[in-house]
């Protein structure tokens, strides 16, 4: 095989990943211990803390703590222009479609008899908001508001420099207004428009700034008393016998295919998708609100409260596209691949201009794990998309021959659909065919399209952060006695796809360990972290310690605080997985945590780093093969950029096992999927829990996982796929040489299979 990892069985103490006599976690490096307090805090101050401030001081955005982050993708379709996302409508296909029973609109005896959502540790209904405004920053008091100094200090995910990045305080300026006019509005007719446009705000925020959910739940508290509102105007408007939506289209500003018959853009509540909200009519504005708060529950890990609120759109009505879209993507999570195989199919009948690109993707995650959840499988989504990719494609062309402002926005439209298709025909030939020619033909489009919407690639920088890393923690850097005694995070890092899910799910079947998904507090957190340690460090030794150990301890309340949040608005449908005892230790599962591992020593010396490592190739392969959202993940899809970032991880990867020796446990995921019987005692008393037979079944356990991984580790363990990109060889030529003999991990770990 060119691509392996050859494994260095050492149990010497410095490559254990002990931090005692439990053997939970990794030493400080002995050179660190035995350096003397005022040595190694001149190493700190001169090494970090000056030079830090000064590239704070001089607003240096670039830092070294960019990295591969990944976010969801849940904005607003109808922010975008309609007549820029639509330029040409139609409906013609030669592709039969199933005939869709209709469904009358519930009367008001209905709607009289729906249950509101159930009210637990997140205030769902009636409770009006409390603002409370302070002079540096602004929050909502909510149930589950956080009090730490620095939730307000969060960065976005393409800016790393929190404190003088100006799109960051422009977002946090946006928020203080919109909760001014909100405070303003409260018991005025316009009180649920200025509560929606709040909420839409925080949503948003939220969805490009990533730090653990900060404004998510103000958000659904606001959009909850924003339906409160909505849900009495519409009542009191039915008991008046007024009409509560609207009932024609009108044409001036739009454009249509002419077929009103399929044109489903121009009937029910679809026809006010892209109005602004002072346009909607009343249910129009219940099922935007409500789509737009199952979204947020999306976002925050409630995926059956989700699945709720755009049940609570469709009842209104049930052809409500966003709401379609939105709930197909909460049931996949769900492992629903059924239900939510028909919302997308649903869609793909109704939505002729492709506004909701996702659901191609989203269709054949169904497919790819069971493909008898449509009625013709593959062949059904195949025979559209071969119709349609035609189609796309001249549209794409014609976009190219545009020259006014909407231009840009319609070319990347069409260039996305166009990705999502390609992906889609790839999956299909990948799994279904075999014909790995024609599999590759269509990845090799769909990732073609997708580059050429993006920037791009900044090989220097990249290159320039590594090195900056490595400049910045060098041995002896950190400190005596700094950080948090707890041993409550575990952190999972490595590069994408390398199995990391996989892990995550093993530890969360224990009753003691909760897998907290991708959505990282300590990740989010990290600028202010840092930001507050250099203001810290300038006061001495003695601040500097006291700081460092209550930003620990901040990170770990807000871990458990935001679990607590989502366990308590979960319905588990497997009583088995009830927890009898409270949790003690939290997964922080953020892959680009790699370049962090030298703050995580800093704040959590005891805590347990586990770094997944896969095959190279497969690991590799499998990033360019995945249309991963929006966001770091994007220059995986081209061979250059993706060998680049892989070299980096890697680069890193040595640097903290050479500055750190011990403190980083390799796990071979190829270890797991062939001997889990074996390796999860080992990693459970690694952590420090006692064993529990439940890990072995926790593809069993109906928990939901918001990953790419979904439909894989709801299969339990498998090893099948291992070395996939053999098929590929021939095609993968050039990337094999771009990342030349690291094909070969040589990675020492004490964790290895007990039939090693």
């Amino acid at each position: 095989s060119r691509s392996k990892m050859v494994v260095n069985n050492s149990r010497s103490s410095s490559a254990n990943g002990s931090n005692g006599s439990n053997g939970s976690g990794g030493q400080r490096p002995a050179a660190a211990a035995k350096r003397a307090p005022p040595s190694t805090w001149t190493v700190f101050l001169f090494h970090f803390a000056l030079p830090m401030a000064l590239v704070a001081i001089l607003s240096n955005i670039n830092d070294i703590y960019s990295g591969l982050v990944s976010f969801p993708s849940h904005l607003l379709y109808h922010a975008y222009n309609a007549k820029t996302m639509q330029p040409e409508l139609s409906t013609e296909s030669s592709v039969k479609m199933p005939t869709l029973s209709p469904k009358e609109r519930p009367t008001a005896a209905v709607k009289n008899q729906q249950q509101p959502l159930t009210q637990t540790t997140v205030k769902t209904t009636t409770t009006r908001p409390t603002v409370a405004t302070t002079k540096s920053s602004t929050t909502t008091t909510t149930q589950s508001s956080k009090t730490s100094s620095s939730s307000t200090s969060n960065h976005p995910r393409h800016r790393q420099n929190a404190a003088s990045d100006p799109f960051h305080q422009q977002m946090e300026s946006n928020i203080r207004t919109l909760r001014h006019q909100y405070k303003q509005a409260v018991d005025t007719p316009n009180e649920h428009l200025a509560a929606i446009q709040l909420a839409d705000f925080l949503k948003y925020r939220d969805t490009v700034i990533h730090d653990g959910g900060t404004y998510q739940m103000e958000a659904i508290e606001v959009y909850s008393r924003a339906l409160s509102l909505l849900e009495d105007k519409w009542r009191k408007m039915m008991t008046n016998g007024e009409d509560t939506r609207k009932t024609a289209m009108t044409h001036d500003n739009e454009q249509h295919s002419g077929n009103e018959e399929n044109d489903y853009y121009s009937t029910g509540l679809n026809h006010e998708l892209f109005l602004d909200y002072g346009s909607k009519s009343i249910e129009g504005l219940l099922c935007a609100t409500y789509t737009n708060l199952g979204k947020t529950y999306f976002m925050s890990n409630m995926f059956e409260r989700a699945v709720q609120s755009h049940n609570q759109c469709l009842s209104y009505d049930h052809r409500y596209i966003d709401a379609l879209s939105s709930r197909g993507q909460a049931y996949i999570i769900l492992g629903k691949y059924k239900e939510a195989a028909t919302d997308f199919f649903q869609v793909l009948y109704m939505d002729s201009n492709r506004l909701f690109g996702n659901v191609v993707t989203g269709l054949a995650r169904c497919l790819s794990a069971d493909d008898s959840v449509i009625d013709g499988g593959w062949e059904s989504l195949v025979q559209l998309l071969e119709a349609d990719i035609p189609r796309q494609v001249e549209s794409l062309q014609r976009a190219k021959e545009l020259s006014d402002d909407s231009a840009a926005a319609t070319i990347k439209h069409y260039a996305d659909i166009l990705k999502h298709m390609h992906h889609a025909m790839f999956q299909y030939h990948d799994i279904k065919t075999k014909n790995v020619s024609e599999a590759w033909k269509h990845l090799s489009k769909g990732n073609e399209y997708k580059m050429s919407t993006l920037a791009p690639f900044d090989e220097a920088f990249e290159i320039d952060k590594v090195s900056r890393l490595k400049n910045v923690f060098t041995p002896g850097f950190w400190p005596a006695g700094m950080g948090s005694d707890t041993k409550t995070p575990i952190f999972i890092i490595g590069f994408v796809r390398s199995g990391s899910t996989l892990l995550e799910r093993i530890l969360d079947a224990h009753p003691l360990i909760v897998g907290t998904g991708e959505d990282s507090v300590f990740n989010g957190r990290l600028d202010a972290i840092r930001n507050d340690i250099i203001k810290a460090s300038m006061a001495g030794q003695g601040e500097f310690l006291q700081t460092v150990k209550k930003l620990a301890d901040d990170v770990v309340v807000d871990m458990i605080k935001r679990w607590e949040i989502i366990d308590a608005n979960t319905n588990s449908e497997d009583s088995s997985s009830e927890r009898a005892q409270n949790p003690t230790r939290f997964v922080d599962k953020m892959l680009s945590n790699y370049m962090n591992v030298g703050f995580i020593h800093l704040l959590f010396p005891n805590a347990l780093i586990l770094h997944v490592a896969r095959e190279p190739m497969d690991s590799i392969f499998s990033a360019f093969k995945h249309d991963f959202p929006p966001g770091g993940f994007d220059y995986t899809s081209e061979f250059s950029s993706l060998a680049r970032l892989y070299h980096g991880y890697r680069d890193v990867m040595e640097h903290w096992d050479k500055v750190l020796p011990g403190r980083v446990t390799h796990i071979r995921y190829e270890d797991l999927v062939k001997d889990l019987p074996g390796m999860a005692p080992k990693i459970l008393s690694r952590i420090g829990v006692p064993w529990d037979p439940a890990v072995l079944e926790f593809h069993q356990k109906k928990h939901a996982v918001n990953t790419l991984s979904t439909t894989q580790v709801r299969k339990g363990v498998y090893s099948h796929h291992l070395k996939g990109w053999k098929r590929y060889e021939e095609f993968l030529e050039p990337l094999l040489k771009r990342i030349g003999s690291r094909v070969e991990f040589k990675l020492s770990t004490s964790l290895t299979p007990s039939t090693s």
